[in-house]
């Protein structure tokens, strides 16, 4: 970005941050203590991340944080309320819904197309999931308590939330295929929104190769119309294709790019944030919450109870 300078970078291995950013660090606290910085992005894993937050909250700094925002409801909520008490600006990095498919996709919808939303689906097929070495590049994975709803569920969650506005409650299912994971390879969640809408979300982690475009196959279904986004992350209508994405740059749809500068847009004007952190805590987290408490108990959770649970 034209208006943004990567200045220093954290890693645990020195010649990663050195490969980052003109100066490198292997002490967060280091960093910031010696440098003078907007804002810090961190892209770390969930269970560093109160530690990490508290650090740049306490000096006054922005944040844009990587999902998931936190192992849990309890460390979520401290995560949030510490944000709170420093008065800084916090957002969640949940890019899904940042892909041009779906931004396309919410902009049919929105100008009323297929009219009146009535139900959608989400299909995920995610690679890397089988065999004896299951995620290579992130074997930490495998030793997940929580996995493919926490870690690739949450984005369709959140995306689903974006189309369709606020999920009132779910009901999941999960199963464990590959016995080299600990968690669940193996998920479908049916949602239902404040709205009325109703929703499925289907994923599993056990294809061998899976090289689209985008992961998913999705439909959303209006009482005057029905659109799909396909694999290759192209819009259908009936055997009409109505959008395509013709840059083909970037991760996803260069989803991580127009999330980011919507980061940096909202610090410079202002705005909130679409995935701030009360509103990603309570809207999008709580229902990840609610999916493994479904899990847990057989039965339909309502999104307003996880909410209401007492925070530490």
């Amino acid at each position: 970005m034209h208006d943004v300078e990567i200045v220093a970078a954290c890693d645990l291995s020195l010649e990663s941050a050195r490969a980052a950013a003109p100066r490198a660090y292997t002490s967060a606290e280091e960093m910031l203590n010696a440098e003078d910085l907007d804002f810090v992005d961190i892209a770390t894993r969930s269970t560093t991340h109160l530690d990490l937050v508290s650090l740049g909250a306490e000096r006054g700094l922005a944040i844009i944080c990587q999902k998931p925002m936190a192992p849990d409801w309890p460390t979520a909520c401290r995560i949030v309320e510490i944000a709170e008490r420093h008065g800084v600006r916090f957002m969640v990095h949940d890019n899904w819904r940042w892909q041009a498919w779906y931004r396309a996709a919410g902009a049919i919808i929105a100008r009323g197309d297929i009219g009146t939303p009535l139900n959608y689906g989400f299909r995920c097929q995610v690679s890397h999931g089988a065999g004896d070495e299951p995620y290579p590049k992130q074997a930490y994975f495998r030793l997940l308590q929580r996995f493919l709803i926490d870690e690739v569920l949450v984005h369709h969650i959140d995306t689903a939330r974006f189309l369709f506005g606020d999920i009132a409650s779910i009901y999941a299912e999960s199963a464990r295929r590959n016995p080299r994971l600990v968690g669940e390879d193996h998920a479908i969640l049916t949602l239902r929104h404040v709205n009325g809408v109703m929703g499925s979300v289907e994923g599993h982690a056990f294809v061998k190769h899976n090289s689209s475009a985008t992961h998913d196959e999705a439909i959303f279904e209006g009482d005057a119309g029905t659109i799909r986004v396909t694999s290759s992350g192209e819009i259908w209508c009936g055997q009409q294709k109505i959008w395509t994405e013709d840059q083909g740059k970037g991760y996803r749809g260069d989803s991580v790019f127009s999330i980011q500068a919507h980061f940096i847009q909202c610090l410079k004007s202002g705005q909130p944030f679409e995935s701030g952190a009360r509103e990603y805590l309570e809207k999008t987290f709580a229902v990840v919450e609610a999916a493994y408490s479904s899990l847990t108990l057989h039965s339909r959770v309502e999104i307003a109870d996880i909410v209401c649970r007492p925070c530490p």
